[in-house]
């Protein structure tokens, strides 16, 4: 049974098309009825909409195999008055789910991705969490970086534990590593046993390393954010290291 990662693992990060083998990797899945669950970050758009997507450039992903931070939002957050960051796509789905972007006294400081954060907004952040001690500080994923048209950028769990330095505050995660969304996707197969399960992401920080410590089999692809294994590898732990390193999710299916 499988966990995969969406962006940079299934499709590209400059032209969000699919990278080498994976259309026949879901083929084969879905013809063999081996049981696997798509699992993204992405939280730009509605849930729905994202998968339309992926089905439009050949990954033919049933619902029922496709979870996103947005899809467990309302068992994580308590309440619908929240001050929230991100890009305008990602506010503009939380106000359409019934969420109110409230700045003088939310529930949740949430953070959702952005590559142009200004000093403002962080400001803003700081301020909120140190005047309100019962405001909860919650990111949407921990990704620890991101590429966007081959530019890498500080991802949402760095934000956050640079939040958590300057406030002293502890935060959550809806999506990827959090162990309450690893939970949901191992619900979602039906199983109770995260050893039976090999999840393949080209996030070493931000999605394996959660991965790992639960007991799931990891495979490190390099067709996203990270092409050159040195970059990351010397300065992981072993308790960190993946248990397959691989090019590309054709490369893992081939060696197998």
């Amino acid at each position: 049974m499988y966990f995969i990662d969406v962006q940079g693992t299934l499709i590209d990060d400059m032209y969000k098309k699919p990278i080498d083998g994976a259309v026949e990797l879901i083929q084969k899945l879905n013809f063999k009825q081996i049981p696997y669950m798509i699992v993204t970050n992405s939280t730009k758009q509605e849930s729905s909409e994202f998968l339309k997507y992926l089905n439009s450039v050949g990954l033919e992903i049933p619902k029922e195999r496709y979870l996103d931070p947005l899809m467990i939002l309302d068992e994580v957050l308590e309440s619908k008055n929240i001050l929230a960051f991100g890009v305008d796509g990602f506010l503009q789905t939380l106000k359409n789910r019934g969420y109110i972007i409230d700045s003088k006294n939310p529930q949740t400081v949430l953070l959702g991705v952005k590559h142009d954060y200004s000093h403002l907004e962080y400001s803003q952040i700081i301020e909120t969490l140190l005047q309100n001690s019962k405001t909860k500080l919650i990111g949407m994923h921990g990704t620890s970086i991101y590429s966007k048209n081959g530019v890498r950028f500080v991802g949402v769990g760095a934000i956050l534990e640079m939040i958590k330095f300057a406030t002293n505050r502890n935060y959550q995660i809806v999506g990827k590593p959090s162990e309450i969304f690893y939970q949901k996707a191992l619900t979602m197969l039906n199983e109770t046993d995260f050893s039976k399960i090999t999840m393949v992401s080209d996030d070493l920080k931000g999605d394996l390393k959660g991965a790992k410590q639960l007991g799931i089999n990891t495979v490190f692809v390099l067709s996203g954010k990270i092409k050159n294994i040195d970059e990351v590898l010397p300065f992981s732990s072993k308790n960190e290291t993946p248990d397959f390193i691989r090019n590309n999710i054709k490369d893992w299916t081939d060696n197998y």
